[in-house]
């Protein structure tokens, strides 16, 4: 039986000021646990390693591509109270957000009650984002964010491609934009979100074709219609 196992950290995390660092913890949690209800049915566990390093674990990695874009859009989304003459040093923040790993393989455990999370899937997708780390380089250089892993060569090449290619089209994304996406992504419809934003439902809908959202939720449904 495969799972589905998510690794993310956050990109740029200690640049941030402090009080933002908390917001965006405190936001994560919560979005981990809102997930935990929403997918009570499919097992899934999420945890907050560290302040920028977090994992999570699904029974069923169909609902995976999904998860892996609301924690991205939402992170995306992140208001910074910060001034305009901070946000430059943040460039990479606002334009990525966070660096992902999905991976679908076997598990030899997934224990929510007593947090575990053991196996083939979670050491390859934290592998994955351990190699990527810019936290102790001087210069950062940064070419992709979303990445699929498995033990299944051809799996692997077929949906990193496509992971290759939401990540170009989510990193184009403003935060109003990508906000509009996370709320799409959980099945919101237009008139709902403009009412939630307190925006108009043209302009809502501006944002969603501006995202890519027709390409964004093709490509989920046939990842999940294709992935087992």
């Amino acid at each position: 039986m495969n799972y589905a196992t998510i690794s993310a950290d956050v990109i740029s995390y200690t640049l941030l000021p402090e009080p933002e660092k908390r917001k965006l913890e405190s936001g994560i949690r919560q979005l981990i646990s809102d997930f935990s209800i929403r997918f009570e049915k499919h097992n899934f566990y999420g945890r907050l390693v560290q302040g920028d390093y977090f994992e999570c674990a699904i029974d069923d990695p169909k609902y995976a591509l999904r998860i892996a874009l609301l924690l991205k859009t939402y992170v995306k989304s992140f208001e910074l109270g910060i001034k305009k003459g901070d946000k430059a040093k943040l460039k990479y923040f606002m334009e990525y957000g966070i660096r992902l790993a999905v991976a679908v393989a076997s598990l030899t455990k997934l224990d929510p009650i007593n947090g575990i999370i053991d196996g083939e899937a979670i050491y390859l997708s934290g592998r994955t984002i351990k190699s990527m780390s810019t936290s102790d380089k001087q210069k950062i250089v940064i070419k992709n964010t979303m990445f699929f892993c498995s033990p299944d060569s051809v799996l692997e090449e077929q949906f990193d491609t496509l992971f290759s290619l939401l990540d170009t089209v989510i990193s184009r994304c403003s935060a109003k934009q990508s906000e509009v996406v996370y709320y799409k992504l959980l099945s919101f419809s237009e008139k709902e979100i403009a009412g939630k934003l307190n925006k108009n439902q043209s302009t809502i809908s501006q944002h969603s074709t501006a995202a890519g959202w027709l390409s964004i939720e093709k490509a989920m449904h046939y990842f999940e219609n294709t992935i087992q």
